[in-house]
């Protein structure tokens, strides 16, 4: 465990920075439920030219649940990034629990760029607590040995914190307001774990191209000050609808952005017209936010099905019996042998094989296995 490297310092204008995050209602939070597709291209890419990849984010009501604790709702902040760049092909991924009140409970990003035969895996945890929060980071190479960094941060020094998942909920929020608030700033953890400022401000209203047309979009800056004069900058183009329309990161040979600018709403009724778009086959492997989800999942009904397996240990005594009849008397159906296997089996009293399944209830179908 390593001690936390020296981050920001409470100053008046941060805690008054932090009660902005108390004037956030619950309708403006709702406003920013959605999720939005970019397409990754060049920097220097013109409309039309192949994407390198897609980018995603979605905002979401979920429960929150920790062992020992009452389930809260927060907003689950999900965010992911599928490329090939240079020809290597490289994904990072964010997940994060928001309380309405912009706190985040946990977070955990990585990033995996897949060189072959060793690539490169990174990943950061925070996980909040009664005394603060602890960041872990984590390193491997290949199958090498994971390299592993632990820091522990106060609740004083983490006063208005915004990691990365509730900045990208706040950035909605500022968006769907059309303004930032002069000299806004927050505490934050950049990627080697560290505690530093990121600080937001408006560039104005501009027109930029979005896919084939022209809309104008609201610009927005967040920039992470790292100390030592190091910054990392974003430019995020916003529609008047609080989705994005671009999203860069100063001096990066690649560019987040969105291929065709939505249709607006019709003179009258308000009603969107349908366009004609082609149906198009759905290969939810490559789908970054059709994959995440079914990864999710997978993970919940494995956890669900561990712990039903747990509870009930009989479970590996009857399906024993059940594989060592089958082995010695080899029917030739053994589906019905299985059914009536079971519905003369009773359930095993002790967690030991019991000496009955040598001799099961159905009778031989089948040769029984010559024995020395």
């Amino acid at each position: 465990m390593e001690p936390a490297p020296d981050g920001p310092r409470e100053t008046p204008a941060l805690a008054e920075d932090a009660r902005f995050l108390n004037l956030i209602g619950p309708g403006q939070l709702e406003r920013c439920l959605f999720t939005e597709t970019l397409d990754v291209a060049a920097a220097e890419a013109q409309p039309g030219d192949a994407a390198w990849g897609q980018w995603w984010l979605s905002a979401r009501w979920a429960p929150y649940e920790r062992a020992g604790e009452p389930a809260r709702s927060c907003l689950l902040v999900q965010a992911g990034c599928r490329r090939r760049q240079a020809g290597v092909p490289a994904s990072s991924s964010l997940k994060a629990y928001v309380t309405p009140e912009m706190e985040t409970l946990e977070q955990e990003e990585q990033e995996c760029l897949e060189h072959r035969p060793y690539p490169v895996r990174r990943r950061t945890h925070m996980m909040s607590h009664q005394h603060g929060m602890t960041v872990t980071k984590t390193f491997q190479e290949g199958e090498a040995e994971p390299q592993c960094w632990s820091f522990i941060y106060s609740r004083a020094e983490l006063q208005g914190l915004l990691p990365e998942g509730a900045s990208l909920l706040l950035l909605r929020v500022l968006a769907c307001r059309w303004e930032v608030p002069p000299g806004l700033a927050f505490p934050t953890i950049n990627t080697e774990g560290h505690l530093c400022t990121a600080s937001y401000r408006a560039l104005g209203v501009q027109p930029q191209a979005v896919g084939s047309a022209e809309a104008e979009v609201f610009v927005i800056e967040r920039a992470v000050h790292a100390g030592a004069g190091a910054s990392t900058v974003w430019h995020c183009s916003f529609l008047p609808s609080g989705r994005l329309a671009r999203l860069v990161q100063v001096g990066s040979p690649m560019v987040m952005r969105l291929q065709d600018e939505p249709v607006p709403a019709a003179e009258t009724g308000g009603v969107k017209p349908q366009p004609p778009f082609p149906k198009q086959p759905l290969d939810w492997e490559e789908d970054i936010q059709l994959l995440s989800w079914f990864l999710d999942r997978k993970g919940e009904l494995q956890e669900y099905h561990s712990a039903y397996i747990q509870q009930h240990p009989e479970l590996q005594v009857l399906l024993s019996d059940f594989l060592l009849a089958l082995l010695l008397q080899q029917p030739q159906d053994p589906v019905s042998f299985a059914a009536e296997f079971f519905a003369h089996k009773k359930p095993p009293e002790t967690p030991f094989t019991s000496s009955r399944a040598a001799n099961p209830s159905p009778s031989p179908s089948g040769p029984v296995a010559n024995r020395e």
